[in-house]
């Protein structure tokens, strides 16, 4: 198995795909096989993730598994746990839009200033950078990856604005 694991590290799709995992096993069986340190968390379909000893995440498959192995991965909401009323979550909803919203301007607007400093990658040379080369290239790098921040920030937040009901 430890052969499996290492294979795993360079091929996950071994484990996402089930090739390294034994069929009809139980979820139990899976995650010691895995070597999971926690209870395995559904992912999706028959997908399940762990950690592990070393703190990377496990990933298996456990072809068959019940709804019961699903269920039992969940705790139920207690019998006395408070709730909150329609009209409540309603406002929290709309602050919450809101904040998301005021974000997603700032973050817009970041990276609007944030693409003209970059100018598609050819911003003019900083006259400290015009006699070292490599101070205009780590310019240039660190840059980009701000762009890049800023663009995933913007996907981000139109994500969760758009998972509000």
């Amino acid at each position: 198995m430890a052969k499996v694991a290492r294979a795993a590290l360079f091929c996950p799709s071994l484990i996402l795909f089930g090739i390294a995992a034994a069929f009809g096993a139980t979820l139990t069986e899976k995650a010691k096989e895995s070597g999971c340190v926690n209870k395995p968390a559904f992912v999706a379909g028959d997908m399940y993730r762990c950690a592990t000893e070393s703190g990377a995440s496990s990933y298996f498959n456990v072809p068959g598994a019940t709804d019961g192995d699903r269920r039992s991965t969940k705790s139920p909401t207690p019998a006395g746990f408070p709730r909150v009323d329609p009209d409540t979550q309603k406002g929290r909803d709309g602050v919450r839009r809101k904040v998301l919203s005021d974000e997603l301007a700032t973050e817009q607007k970041l990276l609007a200033e944030t693409r003209a400093l970059y100018a598609d990658g050819a911003p003019l040379p900083l006259p400290e950078e015009r006699a070292d080369a490599e101070k205009y290239r780590v310019r240039i790098a660190r840059l980009r990856q701000t762009v890049t921040v800023h663009e995933r920030n913007v996907e981000a937040l139109k994500k969760e604005l758009a998972a509000i009901k």
